[in-house]
């Protein structure tokens, strides 16, 4: 058997390919500049101890919702993650991802398709070579000769290509797709953590609302009380009309804060079944009940700075855009260079189906077609600029990436460390206001304050039993930050790692 022309360049070919050169910048995963401690100032105050605990993660801290022992907040985040439509659309885009990556890594095999086909043909009489194919047998020493017009012709076959990677092109193209999986990966983890703080946010804003709807209540019939009160000493003489109508002002006054409360907690729901896929008020019955608003740890293990490139799906989403990026310089610069690709075509070819089985009927078109860069007006070096600054603007990214981590982080601490300080300074607050009501209404009682000293008191009490509602909603909602700026969320299966 006869080896075929092009066999030898064919295999060195195809040995180069796999020990070929591959150009273009090699990328080396940034390091980022993070600071050996947290912001001291975010943590402590002036004599006070601090509220946070910088210690290595432990990894247990995925699951935030959990340290807050809320049944239903649990629940609810589970159910979110499950039902979310970002988080939904999050997983396709992965799975665009990893099938735009299998594209790319089909180029690193041979395409080969198989053909068959049969046709009629016939030359135009009128057209030079029609003219000739007529007149064969005119020609001397071709009489009887003829060329039939039309004719019929039958194939199978099958037709091969193949780049021969020389310079790293595919191989480039194929570490970029991987890349960009990566990252589609851990902006999925990231809408995740951003969703699930959703919930966690618009759930103790509805159990803070209503624990403020439950303090006005209380305050409406306290306040009805001194009505009755002063309407009897108004009966006995002992007071004006001038107080029975200040304790009938203060009373509606209270109530006038009812429907504003409503309306938070109707949003509030309706937020949470949002996030859930459902319609508006679909939770109303499952969330309109009592609920204490939901209190986590006093103190929190928030880790130490070095972890948070790891723990933060955004700045590993930004260093998996990076690796791309670079990696697309690699496909621009290996453009530079010559481009090889191996062919092939052959089957079987005849007049009619019964001959394509014989020995003369098969055909083979076969060898490597190089393509050369000449001149194409300085394309090819103007898309390497434009990848290598795609690339930069990649670095920068990453560095901002991590710089608002940073703050976001500090940020959050300020606000926990401050929000709890005041909650304790609010709590001390509203317990000697309680103390002056009660002495006021003694007072009253006894003949020896006015009716104007209770309504202050009972005034000032109700505004700090607000206030200190308020203070306790925050610092929860303080928690949920600090642990989404940490990085903290869901745990996933499998092989990928938590993300706390």
């Amino acid at each position: 058997m006869r080896t075929p022309r092009y066999a030898g360049l064919i295999l060195a070919l195809a040995a180069t390919s796999v020990a070929g050169c591959t150009v273009g910048p090699n990328f080396r995963p940034p390091t980022p500049d993070l600071p050996a401690a947290w912001s001291a100032s975010a943590q402590t105050s002036a004599g006070q101890p601090s509220q946070v605990t910088a210690a290595p993660a432990a990894g247990g801290e995925a699951a935030w919702w959990k340290n807050f022992n809320d049944p239903e907040l649990t629940s609810l985040v589970g159910r979110v993650a499950a039902a979310n439509l970002d988080a939904k659309e999050a997983l396709l885009r992965i799975a665009e991802a990893r099938a735009q990556r299998d594209v790319a890594a089909a180029d690193e095999w041979p395409l080969v398709n198989a053909n068959a086909s049969g046709q009629v043909d016939r030359l135009s009489e009128t057209t030079p070579t029609g003219a000739l194919f007529s007149k064969v047998s005119q020609f001397p020493g071709l009489s009887g000769v003829s060329i039939p017009n039309p004719y019929d012709q039958y194939q199978v076959g099958f037709d091969a290509t193949w780049e021969v990677d020389l310079f790293g092109r595919v191989r480039r193209s194929v570490e970029a797709a991987r890349a960009d999986t990566q990252a589609s990966v851990e902006d999925s983890r990231a809408v995740l953590i951003s969703t699930l703080g959703d919930v966690g946010r618009a759930y103790i804003d509805l159990r803070g609302a209503q624990a403020k709807r439950r303090v006005v209540e209380e305050n409406i019939a306290t306040e009805r009380d001194l009505l009755g009160l002063a309407g009897q000493r108004r009966l006995a003489g002992l007071n004006t009309e001038i107080d029975v109508a200040r304790a009938a002002a203060e009373a509606s006054s209270s109530a006038a804060q009812m429907p504003l409360l409503d309306r938070q907690i109707t949003a509030d729901i309706n937020q949470l079944s949002k996030l859930m896929d459902l319609a508006p008020g679909a939770l109303r019955a499952e969330l309109d009940g009592p609920g204490a608003t939901p209190a986590g740890p006093r103190f929190v293990l928030i880790g130490l700075p070095s972890e948070l490139a790891r723990r933060r799906p955004d700045i590993r989403e930004a260093e998996a855009r990076l690796h791309a990026a670079t990696a697309q310089v690699g496909v621009a610069v290996a453009d530079l260079y010559p481009k090889v690709t191996l062919n092939a075509n052959g089957g079987l070819q005849a007049e009619t189906v019964s001959l394509l089985s014989a020995w003369g009927s098969r055909f083979l078109v076969a060898g490597p077609s190089v393509e050369l860069p000449i001149f194409d007006a300085g394309r090819r070096r103007a898309n390497v600029r434009l990848q290598s600054d795609r690339a930069a603007e990649a670095v920068l990214d990453y560095r901002r990436t991590v710089l608002g981590a940073l703050h976001e982080v500090d940020d959050a601490l300020a606000a926990f460390g401050a929000d709890q300080r005041r909650q304790q300074a609010l709590t001390e607050s509203v317990a000697r206001n309680q103390d002056a009501v009660d002495l006021a209404r003694q007072r009253y009682t006894s003949g020896v304050a006015s009716f104007i000293d209770v309504l202050d008191a009972e005034r000032t009490l109700e505004q700090g039993q607000l206030t200190l509602t308020d203070s306790a909603t925050s610092v929860s909602v303080d928690l949920v930050a600090l642990y989404k700026a940490l990085g903290g969320g869901w745990t996933t299966t499998g092989t990928s790692r938590a993300i706390w």
